[in-house]
């Protein structure tokens, strides 16, 4: 790493803040009737977090609603205690995958190397397949958003090699004037 990121990374804030926000309709749909969801992917980026030292101070599970993740985005970023939101499923090419729709447009700018990372990565351990997923980033008031794959195995990947190693240093740049 050249020394002008490791510096950034230095004086980036610690101990972020992270909201979870898991999409699935089927999920959702099983809470609603009482029944008890295993949210493998949000439990995961829960542990993966919290290891690195974060705090999680928020989770949530909608269904694959354009007008509901929209505005779940809008109320968890307004939270003074949210730095970064990790959106998991609704990012695949399936006419019911909405998260990117709702949530693209709530961003300042968009972080394009995030997606573009990601697939590369994906496409290395699982091939071409890698393709289907739309996942992405990108900030809204100083605060870092990441849209992710509903599988476990892609929130893996994305959180343990990009976000955690990232997501202080992005927030940092962010909040910059």
């Amino acid at each position: 790493m050249s020394r002008t990121p490791r510096i950034h990374k230095n004086t980036a804030p610690g101990n972020l803040g992270v909201a979870i926000l898991t999409v699935s309709t089927s999920k959702s749909r099983c809470l609603s009737q009482g029944v008890k969801v295993d949210d493998v992917s949000g439990d995961l980026i829960e542990d993966l977090i919290t290891q690195a030292g974060h705090r999680v101070v928020e989770r949530n599970l909608i269904p694959d609603d354009l007008n509901l993740i929209r505005t779940r985005v809008e109320k968890t970023l307004g939270r003074d205690d949210v730095d970064v939101l990790v959106v998991t499923g609704g990012t695949g090419v399936s006419r019911s995958d909405v998260t990117v729709e709702a949530v693209e447009e709530l961003l300042d700018k968009g972080l394009p190397g995030f997606g573009e990372i990601f697939r590369h990565l994906s496409y290395m351990e699982m091939g071409s397949s890698a393709m289907l997923t739309r996942a992405m980033a990108g900030v809204r008031d100083g605060k870092a958003v990441f849209l992710l794959p509903g599988s476990p195995e892609a929130v893996e990947l994305a959180v343990k090699r990009l976000i955690i190693p990232e997501m202080a240093h992005v927030v940092k740049h962010a909040r910059e004037g």
